[in-house]
């Protein structure tokens, strides 16, 4: 179960940080979470934001109540957050959507015809 608590990584969902990774620190309220990157590894500065703006992962590094940028990047180093999250499905979701969305008009066709292909030996095989 994940839980809203104090040193739950999470993802930005929206907003001008959408996409990365930031650390709980604190919680205000029912409503706002504070958060730090920390900034040295993923570009978060630490600042409020709403519960409804991120998505909790299931990792989670042992920080304590307004845990400091030093603190946070020795815990952040120690249990290889950035390693992990990258096994992760969602990171590797985000990832090829991204590189489609860079894609190319002739890279897309090139996708279909091999697709195409795919199913068109699938069913031969079957």
């Amino acid at each position: 179960m994940r839980y809203v608590e104090i040193g739950r990584v999470v993802l930005i969902s929206y907003g001008p940080d959408a996409g990365k990774l930031a650390t709980i620190v604190d919680v205000i309220d029912q409503n706002r979470v504070l958060v730090d990157g920390p900034e040295k590894l993923t570009g978060i500065h630490r600042h409020e934001i709403g519960i409804k703006r991120i998505t909790l992962t299931d990792m989670k590094v042992d920080a304590k109540l307004n845990a400091t940028h030093k603190q946070l990047v020795g815990l952040w180093e120690a249990a290889d957050i950035m390693g992990k999250y990258e096994a992760t499905d969602i990171a590797k979701k985000r990832k090829g959507r991204a590189l489609r969305a860079k894609s190319t008009d002739f890279e897309r066709f090139q996708i279909m015809l091999a697709r195409k292909e795919r199913a068109a030996a699938r069913k031969a095989a079957a």
